[in-house]
């Protein structure tokens, strides 16, 4: 009887009358979202626009052989990204070879076969590893790693592919000192991880339950709702993750400079060391000065252009999957 009462002197009371909005407000609203966006657009322009304009002598200098040549003399003011650009797509490569299939099977495993009570610590602790700073990979790649990554792995197999054909040249270390290519992407693989299964993880969480709940209800297989009902579900979302991840593979800059080697040669062997765009540019920008400077910045928009073509190749592969 009291809630009916309290019912009833709430229904009695007048209710407030909408306030008519405001243009002025809603004029700022508008103004300020769109100064928002431009500002982003300024400061990507800037960047591009710098980076142009430091690098154009270099490009003015030596034309087209700056991106095929693989001479890097700075004594002899010889410059080319040839080797630089290699290394990177390289590194990057292998990084996605060996890190998507480990991220989209942590993500399999957390969303359909993880016990419930081992399902936040086992999540946790896999983003926890994006938190690392990419210098302690880089540190922990050197000292730790690659020491073991030269005897229990370039040693043995150098010592087992020697003299064969395509293998033994692929997979032959002229000094095993553990740091190369390989071990690049490796450390990349680990950095990725984190990134590309969390965002399959939650894309995998919110397909729902009820389109696996009828996969399992007309007899197929955990592996058959993951083939046929999870991953086409989440095909788009989980593109833009390996996207992202080849993003943050691209333009690694520490973690590479440790474990690479910094070698401005080609080689036909992952385990030889290299160089990237960016372990290049890290390395050489303190101490650089005029056409080497200018040659540093030429990588960087080369670096820059490389990521844009990525970014459009994601947009047309997401494309293609909406539409199919």
């Amino acid at each position: 009887m009291v809630a009916l009462s309290e019912n009833v002197a709430l229904a009695a009371e007048p209710r407030r009358a909408r306030s008519a909005p405001s243009p002025i407000a809603d004029r700022i609203f508008h103004l300020s979202a769109y100064a928002s966006a431009l500002l982003v657009l300024l400061v990507l322009a800037g960047i591009l626009a710098s980076i142009i304009y430091g690098g154009w002598p270099a490009f003015q200098t030596f034309g087209p052989g700056f991106i095929t040549s693989s001479a890097w003399n700075v004594g002899r003011e010889e410059y080319g990204a040839l080797v630089a650009i290699i290394g990177t797509l390289v590194s990057a490569v292998l990084a996605l070879l060996i890190g998507v299939p480990i991220s989209l099977g942590i993500a399999i495993y957390l969303t359909q076969l993880c016990p419930g009570w081992a399902r936040r610590p086992v999540a946790m602790t896999i983003e926890l590893l994006a938190s690392v700073p990419s210098i302690i990979y880089g540190m922990w790649g050197l000292f730790v790693f690659a020491p073991l990554f030269a005897r229990f792995v370039q040693v043995p197999v150098s010592n087992l592919v020697e003299g064969l054909p395509i293998v033994g040249t692929l997979l032959y270390a002229q000094v095993p000192s553990g740091v190369g290519v390989l071990t690049a992407g490796i450390i990349l693989a680990i950095m990725i991880v984190p990134f590309v299964a969390s965002i399959t993880r939650d894309m995998l969480d919110q397909i729902p339950t009820v389109l696996r709940e009828s996969a399992y209800g007309i007899g197929c297989t955990t592996w058959e709702v993951v083939r046929h009902v999870l991953l086409p579900q989440a095909s788009v979302s989980i593109i833009g993750a390996i996207m992202l991840g080849l993003g943050r593979a691209l333009g690694e800059t520490m973690a590479v400079t440790f474990v690479i080697g910094n070698a401005n040669r080609l080689s036909a062997s992952i385990f030889d060391p290299g160089s990237t765009i960016a372990s290049r540019i890290a390395n050489e920008f303190n101490e650089a000065d005029g056409m080497q400077l200018h040659a540093l910045l030429a990588l960087g928009c080369i670096l820059f252009v490389v990521t844009f073509i990525v970014l459009i190749i994601a947009r047309l592969l997401v494309r293609r999957v909406k539409v199919a």
